[in-house]
């Protein structure tokens, strides 16, 4: 085999497989990313793991090599080419790859994500067939110190969890709100009651920009200010409505919701998609060129739900309600606005000085 196998990734009947001259010889991939879809992963997540295990067999085919070939050698080489890897753009113009000045190559992020792509396939394999080598090694967790104790509703903390000995570090980076001015700046370039009350969703209720789109209209209590979200993994959750927020939404649906049987509460406004679901490349667009109108480089979708998250640390919202209200599996993620919230911290720094002097004076 040579070259890429003709292999291309392609969307199927609603869900993604391999296709191409090269496809046949990587069915087990097909296979897999058709579990993916039965588990009902996100159609997100599988389109994202068919295109990661895409460059993955096309790098087996360019190595002349098959799956049933793949030792923990291989995966050290996939992983050397990864990280080696030449900055590359796509027609678009969309960087891929990148070159940060100590390393040359696909982001961090996107070598983990590809390598648990690949290393999810190999167990899928194992599951079907036990005898089946898994070329990715795991690695040893250690128990937390401490933690022997822990019994109970809690024992399952106690057990390691096995992880890829394949990752590469990635940084942690805190999540960017915008301060103020920025916000006063974005909210205010938007002219329409739809796009107002998109932002609206984000800012002041914490939506992720998919739970956005995905609202239906009877997701949205207007009267009772209450939203119905459905988050990652279709986790349902309901979330309080902001009463001006809740009023921009009342006025899109009376006054500027085009008639259409589509069931979903945003919807595009004009041209031949007119009435149809907004898509993502369709908010992206939306942003883009209110970013570029105002300035505010930093007014993503998603900045606005990280602003949202930061006001509630600075609020010294309890970490459970934050966790709650943003959709969170985890408390450490909602931990992670604390980090955002300076004003917060110095208080409850101050306070707890304040606590030590007094004991110390006593």
């Amino acid at each position: 085999m040579t070259g890429d196998g003709g292999l291309v990734a392609e969307e199927r009947g609603g869900w993604w497989q391999l296709g191409g001259p090269g496809a046949p010889g990587f069915a087990l991939v097909n296979e897999y990313l058709g579990y993916l879809a039965d588990r009902n992963y996100s159609p997100r997540t599988v389109r994202a793991y068919a295109f990661d295990l895409l460059h993955f067999c096309r790098w087996l085919s360019g190595e002349g090599l098959g799956l049933d070939a793949v030792t923990t050698d291989v995966m050290l080489r996939f992983l050397a080419s990864c990280r080696e890897a030449a900055t590359t753009r796509r027609p678009g113009g969309n960087v891929y790859s990148i070159t940060d000045g100590r390393n040359a190559g696909y982001a961090p992020a996107t070598m983990n994500r590809r390598l648990a792509a690949v290393s999810g396939l190999f167990t899928f394999r194992q599951m079907r067939d036990p005898a089946a080598a898994m070329p990715v090694p795991r690695r040893r967790e250690a128990r937390r110190a401490g933690s022997g104790s822990r019994t109970g509703l809690l024992g399952h903390l106690n057990r390691p969890k096995a992880g890829s000995g394949l990752r590469v570090r990635q940084p942690r980076r805190l999540p960017r709100g915008l301060d103020a001015a920025e916000v006063t700046a974005l909210v205010g370039s938007l002219r329409t009651w739809r796009d107002r009350g998109i932002a609206g969703l984000m800012l002041y209720s914490g939506l992720r920009s998919a739970e956005v789109l995905g609202l239906g209209v009877r997701d949205i209590d207007v009267g009772g200010r209450w939203v119905r979200v459905t988050g990652k993994g279709d986790k349902e959750r309901r979330v309080p409505l902001d009463a001006e927020v809740a009023g921009v939404i009342q006025a899109y649906l009376l006054a500027e919701r085009p008639a259409t049987s589509s069931l979903r509460l945003f919807v595009v406004a004009k041209g031949p998609h007119r009435g149809q679901p907004l898509t993502p490349a369709g908010l992206r667009a939306v942003f883009r060129y209110h970013r570029q109108r105002t300035g505010v480089t930093a007014g993503h979708p998603h900045a606005l739900r990280h602003t949202f998250g930061t006001a509630l640390a600075e609020a010294g919202v309890d970490l459970a309600v934050m966790q709650a209200l943003l959709g969170h599996d985890h408390v450490e993620s909602a931990a992670a606005y604390i980090h955002l919230a300076p004003a917060h911290v110095r208080r409850e720094f101050d306070a707890a000085r304040a606590r030590q002097r007094a004991r110390l004076q006593g």
